[in-house]
């Protein structure tokens, strides 16, 4: 739908503040692939509580704290590089899809997208943001 978007971060923190099943907050394990600590302010900004893992922590250490309650979810945050060269990571995100709720920004997106069978390739130089016409 077009239009204007009016509704401001004040708004959507509080919606998510006042979670139905907000006995606790929620627990994000975030694999770090070389994140800013923005993406993290966020987080807690949201109510979660974030614990930073080593982006090539195993599957099996993901999968225990999980199926102990200790974590709600498990990010995968940005960073710099080829997706492709992080083999250890898209191996253990194919270990524990479908078995944690995951979601990525960035690298950590592309990461998510090879371990599901994806392809990326680096696109031409330049070839990014305002530099590029929209086409309709």
């Amino acid at each position: 739908e077009s239009g204007e978007f009016t509704e401001g971060l004040g708004e959507w923190s509080h919606a998510i503040a006042e979670r139905a099943d907000a006995d606790r907050p929620l627990v994000v394990v975030a694999l770090d692939c070389g994140a800013k600590r923005n993406i993290y302010r966020n987080l807690r900004e949201r109510g979660c509580v974030v614990r930073i893992m080593a982006h090539d922590t195993p599957a099996a250490v993901l999968q225990e704290a999980f199926a102990g309650g200790e974590v709600d979810g498990l990010f995968v945050s940005n960073g710099p590089g080829d997706p492709a060269a992080v083999e250890t990571t898209i191996e253990t995100l194919r270990v524990v899809s479908g078995q944690i709720p995951t979601f990525g920004i960035c690298l950590g997106h592309q990461l998510l997208a090879l371990a599901l069978g994806a392809t990326t390739f680096k696109l031409k130089f330049g070839h990014r943001g305002a530099n590029q016409p929209v086409r309709c």
